[in-house]
Protein backbone atom coordinates (compact mmCIF):
# COMPACT_ATOMS: atom_id res chain seq x y z
CA UNK A 1 0.00 0.00 0.00
CA UNK A 2 0.95 3.58 -1.11
CA UNK A 3 0.63 5.96 1.58
CA UNK A 4 -0.22 9.39 0.12
CA UNK A 5 -2.90 10.62 2.96
CA UNK A 6 -2.05 10.79 6.64
CA UNK A 7 -5.17 11.73 9.24
CA UNK A 8 -3.78 12.56 12.51
CA UNK A 9 -6.06 11.90 15.83
CA UNK A 10 -5.45 15.09 18.40
CA UNK A 11 -5.65 14.73 22.15
CA UNK A 12 -3.14 12.00 23.05
CA UNK A 13 -1.81 11.77 19.21
CA UNK A 14 -0.58 15.26 18.20
CA UNK A 15 -0.89 16.99 21.45
CA UNK A 16 -2.08 16.17 25.33
CA UNK A 17 -3.72 18.30 27.54
CA UNK A 18 -2.00 19.76 30.46
CA UNK A 19 -2.20 17.80 34.23
CA UNK A 20 -5.36 18.36 36.20
CA UNK A 21 -3.60 19.60 39.06
CA UNK A 22 -2.30 23.02 36.49
CA UNK A 23 -5.78 22.75 35.05
CA UNK A 24 -7.08 23.43 38.03
CA UNK A 25 -4.46 25.38 39.30
CA UNK A 26 -4.62 28.19 36.63
CA UNK A 27 -7.90 29.21 36.39
CA UNK A 28 -8.09 29.26 40.49
CA UNK A 29 -4.99 32.06 39.81
CA UNK A 30 -7.18 33.42 37.28
CA UNK A 31 -10.15 34.51 39.53
CA UNK A 32 -7.72 34.93 42.45
CA UNK A 33 -9.06 32.15 44.64
CA UNK A 34 -6.61 30.30 47.09
CA UNK A 35 -7.15 27.32 48.38
CA UNK A 36 -5.37 25.53 51.27
CA UNK A 37 -2.95 22.79 50.16
CA UNK A 38 -5.32 19.86 51.10
CA UNK A 39 -8.35 21.76 49.73
CA UNK A 40 -6.96 22.37 46.57
CA UNK A 41 -5.35 18.34 46.26
CA UNK A 42 -9.01 17.10 47.13
CA UNK A 43 -10.38 19.16 44.37
CA UNK A 44 -7.43 17.97 41.61
CA UNK A 45 -8.53 14.42 42.60
CA UNK A 46 -11.76 14.25 42.59
CA UNK A 47 -11.76 15.93 39.33
CA UNK A 48 -9.45 13.96 37.83
CA UNK A 49 -11.34 10.48 39.43
CA UNK A 50 -15.00 12.54 37.59
CA UNK A 51 -13.14 12.12 34.45
CA UNK A 52 -14.36 16.09 34.47
CA UNK A 53 -11.45 17.70 32.26
CA UNK A 54 -11.33 16.75 28.30
CA UNK A 55 -8.30 15.15 27.22
CA UNK A 56 -7.79 13.50 30.46
CA UNK A 57 -8.65 10.11 32.69
CA UNK A 58 -12.43 8.86 31.39
CA UNK A 59 -14.56 8.54 34.67
CA UNK A 60 -14.06 6.44 36.97
CA UNK A 61 -17.33 5.59 37.70
CA UNK A 62 -19.89 6.88 35.31
CA UNK A 63 -23.23 8.68 36.77
CA UNK A 64 -26.47 7.68 35.61
CA UNK A 65 -27.80 10.61 34.38
CA UNK A 66 -25.14 11.36 32.09
CA UNK A 67 -24.54 8.25 30.80
CA UNK A 68 -26.48 8.74 27.59
CA UNK A 69 -24.62 12.17 27.25
CA UNK A 70 -21.22 10.52 27.28
CA UNK A 71 -21.95 7.91 24.72
CA UNK A 72 -22.62 11.37 22.27
CA UNK A 73 -20.80 14.04 23.80
CA UNK A 74 -18.86 14.85 20.54
CA UNK A 75 -21.71 15.37 18.05
CA UNK A 76 -22.21 18.70 19.57
CA UNK A 77 -20.46 21.46 21.14
CA UNK A 78 -23.43 21.77 23.52
CA UNK A 79 -23.04 18.37 24.30
CA UNK A 80 -19.49 18.08 24.90
CA UNK A 81 -20.21 21.37 27.17
CA UNK A 82 -22.94 19.75 29.34
CA UNK A 83 -20.85 16.46 29.76
CA UNK A 84 -18.23 18.10 30.57
CA UNK A 85 -19.58 20.85 33.27
CA UNK A 86 -21.90 17.79 34.42
CA UNK A 87 -18.97 15.75 35.80
CA UNK A 88 -16.77 18.47 37.13
CA UNK A 89 -20.06 19.28 39.03
CA UNK A 90 -19.98 15.89 40.62
CA UNK A 91 -17.05 17.67 42.34
CA UNK A 92 -18.19 20.32 45.62
CA UNK A 93 -15.77 23.47 43.99
CA UNK A 94 -15.43 26.64 46.28
CA UNK A 95 -17.08 28.77 43.58
CA UNK A 96 -19.75 27.87 41.15
CA UNK A 97 -18.42 30.11 38.36
CA UNK A 98 -15.53 26.99 38.40
CA UNK A 99 -17.54 24.71 36.33
CA UNK A 100 -17.31 26.96 33.52
CA UNK A 101 -14.27 28.31 33.90
CA UNK A 102 -12.47 24.73 34.19
CA UNK A 103 -13.93 23.77 30.53
CA UNK A 104 -13.75 27.13 29.14
CA UNK A 105 -9.66 26.36 30.04
CA UNK A 106 -9.52 23.57 28.62
CA UNK A 107 -10.21 25.01 25.35
CA UNK A 108 -7.06 27.50 24.98
CA UNK A 109 -3.61 26.79 23.78
CA UNK A 110 -2.22 26.96 26.39
CA UNK A 111 -3.71 24.15 28.28
CA UNK A 112 -2.15 21.93 25.46
CA UNK A 113 1.38 20.58 25.00
CA UNK A 114 2.21 19.46 21.48
CA UNK A 115 3.88 16.10 21.81
CA UNK A 116 8.18 16.60 21.42
CA UNK A 117 8.39 15.43 17.53
CA UNK A 118 5.15 16.38 16.55
CA UNK A 119 6.01 19.29 14.54
CA UNK A 120 9.29 17.48 13.10
CA UNK A 121 7.31 14.74 11.67
CA UNK A 122 4.37 16.69 10.39
CA UNK A 123 7.26 18.67 8.60
CA UNK A 124 8.76 15.48 7.47
CA UNK A 125 5.68 14.35 5.84
CA UNK A 126 4.88 17.87 4.09
CA UNK A 127 8.36 17.65 3.27
CA UNK A 128 7.59 14.53 1.19
CA UNK A 129 4.32 15.69 -0.03
CA UNK A 130 1.88 13.47 1.88
CA UNK A 131 -1.67 15.21 2.50
CA UNK A 132 -1.99 15.92 6.34
CA UNK A 133 -5.65 15.83 7.88
CA UNK A 134 -6.40 15.93 11.61
CA UNK A 135 -9.92 13.94 12.68
CA UNK A 136 -11.12 14.47 15.91
CA UNK A 137 -13.72 13.63 18.49
CA UNK A 138 -14.17 16.90 19.83
CA UNK A 139 -16.74 19.34 20.57
CA UNK A 140 -15.35 22.78 19.94
CA UNK A 141 -12.86 24.61 17.15
CA UNK A 142 -9.26 23.24 17.84
CA UNK A 143 -7.69 25.23 14.64
CA UNK A 144 -6.46 28.08 17.04
CA UNK A 145 -4.68 25.46 19.51
CA UNK A 146 -3.00 24.50 15.83
CA UNK A 147 -2.02 27.91 15.37
CA UNK A 148 -0.89 28.93 18.56
CA UNK A 149 1.32 26.00 18.66
CA UNK A 150 3.10 26.40 14.91
CA UNK A 151 1.12 23.21 13.39
CA UNK A 152 -1.56 24.87 11.34
CA UNK A 153 0.49 24.92 8.30
CA UNK A 154 1.23 21.45 8.03
CA UNK A 155 -2.43 20.87 8.20
CA UNK A 156 -4.83 20.38 5.04
CA UNK A 157 -7.33 19.60 6.74
CA UNK A 158 -9.22 19.53 9.85
CA UNK A 159 -12.30 17.07 10.40
CA UNK A 160 -13.79 17.75 13.19
CA UNK A 161 -16.67 15.59 14.97
CA UNK A 162 -19.14 18.24 16.19
CA UNK A 163 -18.75 19.99 13.17
CA UNK A 164 -20.45 17.13 11.27
CA UNK A 165 -22.45 15.46 13.99
CA UNK A 166 -20.78 12.05 13.49
CA UNK A 167 -17.93 10.87 16.15
CA UNK A 168 -15.33 8.40 15.83
CA UNK A 169 -15.27 5.07 15.16
CA UNK A 170 -18.18 5.94 12.60
CA UNK A 171 -16.52 5.30 9.13
CA UNK A 172 -18.71 8.53 7.50
CA UNK A 173 -16.12 10.55 9.35
CA UNK A 174 -12.80 9.11 7.57
CA UNK A 175 -14.74 9.27 4.87
CA UNK A 176 -15.11 12.94 4.87
CA UNK A 177 -11.31 13.12 6.01
CA UNK A 178 -9.86 11.22 3.01
CA UNK A 179 -12.05 13.06 0.58
CA UNK A 180 -10.70 16.21 2.05
CA UNK A 181 -7.32 14.84 1.67
CA UNK A 182 -8.19 13.82 -2.30
CA UNK A 183 -7.41 9.96 -1.51
CA UNK A 184 -8.73 6.59 -1.74
CA UNK A 185 -8.93 5.37 2.30
CA UNK A 186 -6.26 2.36 0.92
CA UNK A 187 -3.78 5.23 0.24
CA UNK A 188 -4.47 6.99 3.92
CA UNK A 189 -3.22 5.82 6.93
CA UNK A 190 -4.93 6.56 10.49
CA UNK A 191 -2.84 7.49 13.83
CA UNK A 192 -4.30 7.69 16.79
CA UNK A 193 -4.14 6.50 20.53
CA UNK A 194 -7.41 4.82 20.73
CA UNK A 195 -8.16 1.51 19.18
CA UNK A 196 -11.96 1.66 19.13
CA UNK A 197 -12.24 5.27 18.98
CA UNK A 198 -9.16 5.60 15.61
CA UNK A 199 -9.66 1.80 14.73
CA UNK A 200 -13.00 2.77 13.06
CA UNK A 201 -10.94 3.60 9.94
CA UNK A 202 -9.93 -0.26 9.60
CA UNK A 203 -13.63 -0.49 8.24
CA UNK A 204 -13.19 1.98 5.39
CA UNK A 205 -10.06 0.46 4.40
CA UNK A 206 -7.74 2.78 5.80
CA UNK A 207 -4.24 1.51 7.34
CA UNK A 208 -4.32 1.92 11.13
CA UNK A 209 -1.16 3.16 13.30
CA UNK A 210 -1.46 3.52 17.10
CA UNK A 211 0.33 5.23 19.59
CA UNK A 212 0.55 5.54 23.34
CA UNK A 213 -1.47 8.30 25.24
CA UNK A 214 0.92 9.35 27.65
CA UNK A 215 2.46 12.17 29.18
CA UNK A 216 3.88 14.82 26.84
CA UNK A 217 7.48 14.09 28.71
CA UNK A 218 6.69 10.37 28.62
CA UNK A 219 6.34 10.26 25.10
CA UNK A 220 9.29 11.76 23.48
CA UNK A 221 9.54 9.95 19.76
CA UNK A 222 6.24 8.13 19.79
CA UNK A 223 4.93 9.04 16.35
CA UNK A 224 8.64 8.65 14.55
CA UNK A 225 7.45 5.42 13.34
CA UNK A 226 5.49 7.20 11.16
CA UNK A 227 7.95 8.07 9.13
CA UNK A 228 9.11 4.68 8.24
CA UNK A 229 5.20 3.62 7.34
CA UNK A 230 4.77 6.51 4.84
CA UNK A 231 8.63 5.34 3.86
CA UNK A 232 9.66 8.56 4.84
CA UNK A 233 11.89 7.61 7.36
CA UNK A 234 15.36 8.39 5.54
CA UNK A 235 17.38 10.28 7.43
CA UNK A 236 15.48 10.63 10.24
CA UNK A 237 16.76 7.51 12.37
Amino acid sequence: MTIKGVLFDFSGTLLRVEPVNEWLSAVLDACAIALPEAEFARCARELEEAGALPGGADPLRMPAHLAELWSVRDQSGDLHRRTYTGLSRMVELPDPRLYDLLYDRHMTPAAWRPYADTKAVLVALRERGIGIGVVSNIGWDLRPVFRAHGLDDFVDAYVLSFEHGVQKPDARLFRVACDALGQAPGEVLMVGDSRRADGGAAALGCGVHFVDHLPVAERPEGLRPVLALVGADAGHR
